[in-house]
């Protein structure tokens, strides 16, 4: 697990071994359960996750109570609520593990104390952050310019191996519509 943090940090900064070890001290290992949640509406989101193996995803229930997929997690991605672990402010979503999920954690406390101590880890965090808002600004950009078979579509034919490993009613969630619609538009392919 740890090296597999390792070797995504190593894609972006150089650190000893060392260095690495010390950086581990920062993070505890969380295992967790399906459907299990890290972090639940109204509470203050005071951790970052990484994930070494599983996959996590955050969303909130609409003005329905209907769940809304906003992001999900995979193997070396991050998840958090930006807004409540900055500002300590109570989270309006939901961060759940959608299969069995092995996750390093950190405390916003121990992040500062981390980027205190390693500065080449501000450089790591800037780049995972700005990647992070890339991908944001491109779902966005879909959402708008798209229609809701191009939108899946193109989540298909970019990571088609996501589409297949994340509950088909996860992915309707995630692209905003329904677990019906979304099986009508896969019939088509099959056709």
């Amino acid at each position: 697990m740890s090296g597999i943090f390792k070797a995504h940090l190593q894609k972006f900064i150089t650190i000893t071994d060392e260095e690495f070890a010390l950086i581990m001290e920062y993070f505890e290992v969380r295992n967790l359960g399906k459907k299990e949640n890290l972090l639940e509406e109204g509470q203050v989101c005071r951790h970052n996750y990484f994930v070494t193996k599983g996959l996590l995803r955050k969303f909130y229930l609409n003005e329905k109570g209907i769940e809304q997929t906003t992001e999900f997690a995979i193997e070396t991605w991050w998840m958090t609520d930006n807004i409540s672990y900055e500002h300590k402010t109570p989270s309006e979503f939901y961060i759940q593990a959608v299969e069995k999920t092995e996750a390093l954690v950190i405390s916003a406390e121990s992040q500062d104390q981390l980027l205190d101590q390693f500065p080449v880890m501000e450089k790591y965090f800037r780049i995972v952050y700005q990647r992070a808002f890339a991908a944001s600004q491109n779902r966005v950009k879909y959402i708008f310019s798209l229609s809701k078979e191009e939108f899946y579509f193109n989540l298909l034919s970019k990571h088609p191996e996501f589409v297949q490993r994340v509950p088909q009613y996860l992915i309707a969630s995630f692209l905003g519509f329904t677990p019906e619609y979304l099986s009508e538009i896969r019939k088509k392919i099959v056709l």
